[in-house]
Formats: C-alpha cells, sequence, structure tokens
C-alpha cells in the first residue's frame, strides 16, 4: 500500500476495514488514496493479523511496514469517549477499537473512514462499503 500525504483538510482515520480495502484495491476506496491517512496501532494490529490469515507474513510485513509512519497515539481522552460511545451503543456490539478509533477520529476533528455497517449513519463517519 501507498500512502501520500496531504494536508489535514483532506484527512481521516481509518479503520481496519478500511485499511483493509485500501490495500485490497476495493475501487470505492481509491479516492481515499489521496487523502492523509491515520490510523491506531491497534488498527494496524488487526491489519498485520488479517494479512498473516488470508495470505503470509511477508504479506503481512509489508503491508505494516507501509501504514507504521501513518500510526497515531490513542489518548486517554479519546479512550474515555470511545466507553461512552460503546457503553451508548452497547445493543449494537461495537468493537473496542472501532470505538476508540471513532472516538479519536472526533476529538481530532476529522472523519472516521469505515466500511462497518454499524457506523453507517453515525455523525463524523464516511462509510464506504
Amino acid at each position: 500500500m501507498k500512502w501520500m500525504l496531504r494536508n489535514m483538510n483532506d484527512a481521516f482515520l481509518a479503520d481496519t476495514y478500511a485499511l483493509i480495502e485500501i490495500a485490497g484495491g476495493n475501487r470505492n476506496y481509491e479516492k481515499f488514496r489521496e487523502s492523509k491517512l491515520v490510523s491506531t496501532q491497534q488498527n494496524l494490529m488487526e491489519f498485520y493479523y488479517y494479512f498473516l490469515r488470508e495470505s503470509n507474513e511477508d504479506r503481512a510485513e509489508k503491508e505494516l511496514q507501509a501504514c507504521i509512519p501513518f500510526a497515531i497515539p490513542v489518548t486517554w481522552k479519546a479512550v474515555r469517549a470511545a466507553m461512552k460511545f460503546k457503553y451508548a451503543y452497547r445493543s449494537e456490539k461495537l468493537s473496542y477499537i472501532d470505538c476508540i478509533g471513532y472516538a479519536l477520529a472526533c476529538e481530532l476533528g476529522i472523519p472516521f473512514l469505515t466500511g462497518d455497517c454499524k457506523f453507517e449513519g453515525k455523525p463524523n463517519v464516511a462509510f464506504v462499503k
């Protein structure tokens, strides 16, 4: 995956789903290759595991190395907001990692990029299948 940096006005926090779709060449995500993408270490952990499971260690390592420079730290403010968000939507059984990514995106003032149907229609979400 090749990441291209632009200004923060065109930034998104990509969840694992989005990262996998971009790496896999999903045409619906093509326009995001020109955006500044950031993600959390937790998302990159899932991303690496996906490629270990679906491909091989060499591919997993290659994809992870391309993304490491764009990993951002999770703040305690985001952790608190994420758990409040998860609790508010507890009936949807949202993942902890997705809630953290969503809360961090909100904190940064950038959209949360995902294809997870559980986030479709929620504020501050760029939903792409």
